[in-house]
Formats: C-alpha cells, structure tokens, sequence
C-alpha cells in the first residue's frame, strides 16, 4: 500500500503517451524541458517517502534491538538473584533464599515480557524490510527512467534542430529553384546570340553592298565603252571587226 501510494503518480507519467503531448506542444524542447522537471520532482517527493519509510525501521529495528537488550538484562538479574538465593540457601538463611528466588522470579517474567515484546515486532520488521528493499529498488528504476527521459530529450532536440537546419536548406533550394539564375544565364545568353546575329546581318549587309557598288562599276565601264563606240560611229571612224578582234 506504501509503496502504490508513493509510485502512483509516477506510472501515471511513465505511461502517459509522449508523442501525443510532444504534438500538442507548440514548443517541443520546453514540453520535453517540463516534462523531465516533473519527473525530477517526483523522484524527490519518493526519495523523501522512501526516507521516512526507510526511518520508520530503523525505530523498529532500534526498538526490537532494546528489547531483546532488555530481555538479555533480565535474564542476567535473574540468574544473578538465583545464584544468591542458593548460597543463602547453603547458608542456611532460607527467608533470604525465598526472597532472592522471588525477585529472580520477577526478572524471569520481565525477561519473558521483552522478549514477547521483540518476537512480536519480527513480523513487522520482516514486512517492512521488505517494502523498503522494494521502495529502493523502484527508486533506482525511476532515476534510471530519468537518465533515459534526459537522454531521450538531447536525442530529440538534436533531431528536431537537424531537421529544422534540413528544413531550411530545403527552402533554400526552393528558393533557387524559383529564381534559377540559370535562367538569367540563358536570357542573358539569347540576347548575345540576337546581338550577333544582328552583327552578321550588317556584315552580310555590307557585304551586299560593297557587291552592288562593283557591279555599277562594271556597268559604267561597259556603258562608257558603248558611248565611244557610238562617237567613234558618228565620226566615220567605225572600229574593225578585225581590230575588235585582236584587241586593237
């Protein structure tokens, strides 16, 4: 029964469903952070029920100790009153052996009185050593529950800390994703390549240009040669077909 009572809230802690309460929490490191508070706290109010409990024995044990201490006394006044009874006994002085008997007598009844007294708190002893065996061994369960919830909480909040670090590089990446500068490349890019092209389009322009002025040239030329031939016509002075020929 001691032992349910001090332990109770304790397995109502330890069985209370950590994920539901670390999904409610708007702060998981705080929920965690309270949570191995709590538990500390208990530990405490046990380790001070298990103090008491653990004191509790002790006196029991203190007084059984007296008591078979007592029981040992009287057995000792006892034999010491029935040792002097026989000598005066020997003596002869039988009123002095009578009393010595009677009061070894009493010290007997005192002796058997303790001893009743010892014999009667065992079984109470017996109990409570066992509860207390008990209580320490639950005690050290809890602490070693608390080293593990400490332990479970660093774990979490390392992960938690990954995963928010993960999370923001993910962003981060999405963010580049959006605005690929890639993107700004290519643009950058297919302007460069109009610039060229527009570059060799006046060159080819030009080109076209530079073709046509050789080509007035050429018609000038034959042009001119057409008007002297026409002047040398009107002059009488008709050129050959055998001049022509050889170039004359």
């Amino acid at each position: 029964m001691v032992k349910q009572s001090i332990f109770g809230r304790i397995a109502q802690l330890a069985k209370a469903n950590i994920n539901a309460l670390l999904d409610q929490a708007e702060d998981p490191q705080k929920m965690l952070d309270q949570m191995v508070r709590d538990y500390s706290n208990n530990i405490a109010e046990a380790e001070s029920a298990v103090a008491q409990t653990i004191g509790n024995l002790r006196m029991l044990q203190d007084d059984y100790n007296e008591d078979l201490a007592t029981a040992r006394d009287w057995g000792n006044k006892a034999l010491a009153a029935s040792r002097q009874a026989d000598k005066y006994r020997t003596a002869g002085n039988t009123a002095d052996a009578e009393k010595f008997d009677n009061l070894a007598k009493v010290a007997i009844q005192r002796q058997i009185a303790a001893e009743n007294e010892a014999k009667g708190a065992e079984p109470t002893i017996a109990s409570q050593t066992e509860i207390v065996e008990k209580l320490k061994t639950g005690l050290n369960q809890m602490k070693s529950k608390l080293n593990e919830l400490q332990s479970k909480r660093d774990e979490l909040i390392a992960r938690a800390k990954t995963a928010q670090a993960q999370l923001q590089v993910h962003d981060a990446i999405k963010s580049i994703d959006i605005l690929d500068p890639t993107s700004e490349v290519s643009r950058f890019e297919e302007k460069v390549r109009r610039e060229e092209a527009k570059v060799r389009g006046a060159n080819e322009l030009a080109a076209s240009s530079l073709d046509a002025q050789f080509e007035s040239l050429e018609d000038l030329g034959e042009q001119t040669e057409v008007e002297a031939r026409l002047a040398a016509l009107k002059a009488g002075n008709a050129p050959s077909p055998a001049s022509l020929e050889s170039g004359q």
